[in-house]
């Protein structure tokens, strides 16, 4: 006997969809949709035929009870039970394919597969269901190759009760996370055993079905929308915390699509997404899937149009460039820095709120985390203009000066070799006035006193480019920093004097003060005697 695993037992919570939409249906929902598929000859799925085919019948669907109109015979009952019908123990069996059956009976076995593939198995145990688990696993694969080939025609009752077994599937209770079950705070995503979800061999050819759909040329949005509503969309944001990278893959391709094919949803996933952010920075610190989130977004934000709108604009300063906060960067950083410059690449003009907003969160004591800055800063300034350049320049080579004189030597040469780009020293040249008397002291203790070799070369090589650039204000930093070493010194000398003087001060007085405790000490001698 199968032993189903309830869909209710789950361990994070998800928003199921309105299953109510896959309710009563009247015959004129049995539209059938026109395969657009070359050189395949279409054949259609259609209901079994009633005592009189035009009339107008509500079918009973699982999620709701019947409604049959008094005045219209209804659709035959072997197809009203089936549909109706709730899964039972043993009912997995055999079923022939699609093709090998008669186009009237086609429906009911259609509806029939669906009802085999809407059973929960139990993976923890490979050998348990062997063969119940094969045969759901086959009806997928039918399933799969029926939307992907277009060889048949589906209509609306049977797009919305394999959307409703597509959800059964993938839409279920995701197990604790690494971090949840061994209670460390602070631990790092990559160190951790990769999960791999053992129901994959089922859950691969769901998703495979769902994309399939998702992609046709014959799946008419006006209907699709009915059943990939904000529901669906949001329950398959949700699935994006699972650890699975296979599972995360899918869902990034499927996500993509419905935003590309179904433009009503677009504001929602934004917003959705947007939200997904906000509790990631600002309350979990952990996610996932935020990867791949940010994947998504670099093609949605590629195809923004200009002039870019005020919510793309706020959504880049409010959400994207805080994701440098948290200290899992590394796992994303990548993604975020292609978002981050194609926001740039799209309007210069947001370059100063990128630049600034990369030295609000800057890291202090990470050095990793400096690094990944350094080489996003380089991408920005590559789409940088020069007026958006001049507003940030001046707090920008302070911190760019602190780096390179940065004990850890790959902080110190990444900085360095900010001026390999042709287009930043650029840059600098046409604000050297302003850039290197900022940057003179910073190459100047590198030079005297950087513990690494190859620092003090790279240095040296900037300097050189400088002095190329404008000799004789170089003359004038050098001077004003020979001065300042000589003021510093003299300080030094001054506070070295007044230390000896204060020294010698204390030892006089200690010596009168040794004399007046010998006489006070004679005297109350004297007194005694």
């Amino acid at each position: 006997m199968m032993v189903l695993k309830p869909n209710s037992t789950v361990c994070r919570s998800f928003h199921f969809p309105d299953l109510s939409l896959f309710g009563s249906q009247s015959t004129s929902m049995f539209k059938i949709i026109k395969g657009k598929k070359k050189g395949l000859k279409q054949e259609a799925i259609e209901p079994p035929p009633g005592p009189n085919a035009s009339s107008d019948v509500t079918v009973n669907h699982a999620s709701r009870s019947a409604i049959v109109s008094d005045q219209q015979p209804s659709v035959r009952p072997q197809a009203v039970a089936l549909l109706s019908s709730t899964p039972q123990l043993g009912a997995v069996e055999v079923l022939p394919l699609l093709k090998d059956v008669p186009v009237a009976d086609r429906h009911v076995l259609f509806l029939k597969k669906l009802q085999i593939c809407s059973y929960m198995f139990d993976f923890s145990d490979t050998l348990k269901n062997a063969s119940e688990k094969e045969i759901k696993r086959q009806n997928l694969l039918e399933l799969v190759d029926l939307v992907q080939s277009g060889s048949s025609k589906m209509n609306e009752i049977m797009q919305g009760e394999m959307i409703k077994m597509i959800s059964l599937n993938i839409f279920r209770g995701l197990p604790p996370q690494a971090h949840e079950n061994t209670g460390a705070e602070n631990v790092d995503p990559e160190e951790d055993d990769m999960y791999l979800d053992p129901c994959w061999p089922h859950l691969q050819l769901v998703y495979e079905l769902l994309l399939r759909y998702v992609v046709s040329s014959d799946t008419d949005t006006k209907v699709a929308k009915r059943y990939l509503n904000h529901s669906f969309v949001l329950n398959l944001l949700d699935l994006f915390d699972t650890e699975d990278p296979r599972e995360r893959e899918y869902l990034k391709t499927i996500l993509h699509r419905v935003y590309g094919k179904f433009m009503v949803h677009r504001p929602f996933i934004r917003k959705a997404i947007n939200n997904i952010f906000y509790r990631f920075i600002f309350e979990t610190g952990r996610h996932p899937g935020i990867s791949e989130l940010l994947e998504i977004l670099g093609s949605i934000i590629n195809g923004f149009a200009v002039p870019m709108k005020e919510e793309h604009k706020l959504f880049l300063a409010r959400a994207l460039m805080p994701l440098h906060k948290p200290k899992s960067i590394n796992l994303y950083h990548q993604q975020l820095s292609y978002c981050i410059t194609q926001f740039v690449e799209k309007d210069y003009k947001l370059a100063d709120i990128v630049i600034r907003g990369l030295l609000k969160y800057w890291p202090v004591t990470n050095c990793g985390k400096e690094i990944l800055f350094l080489g996003e800063l380089e991408e920005v300034l590559d789409a940088t203009q020069p007026a958006e350049f001049q507003r940030c320049m001046v707090p920008l080579f302070r911190r760019v000066g602190c780096c390179i004189n940065s004990p850890h030597f790959q902080v110190a040469e990444r900085a360095l070799f900010l001026w390999n780009n042709e287009r930043v020293v650029s840059l600098i040249a046409q604000h050297r006035d302003i850039i290197l008397p900022i940057l003179f002291d910073s190459l100047e203790r590198n030079i005297q006193g950087h513990w690494n070799q190859a620092i003090n070369e790279l240095t040296g090589n900037v300097r050189r480019m400088f002095i190329e650039m404008d000799p004789e204000l170089f003359e004038e930093c050098q001077t004003r920093y020979m001065d300042k070493e000589a003021m510093v010194n003299e300080k030094l000398k001054q506070r070295d004097r007044d230390a000896s003087g204060q020294h010698g001060l204390i030892e006089k007085n200690g010596s009168a003060l040794a004399h007046l405790e010998f006489f006070l000490l004679s005297a109350f001698s004297s007194c005694l005697r």
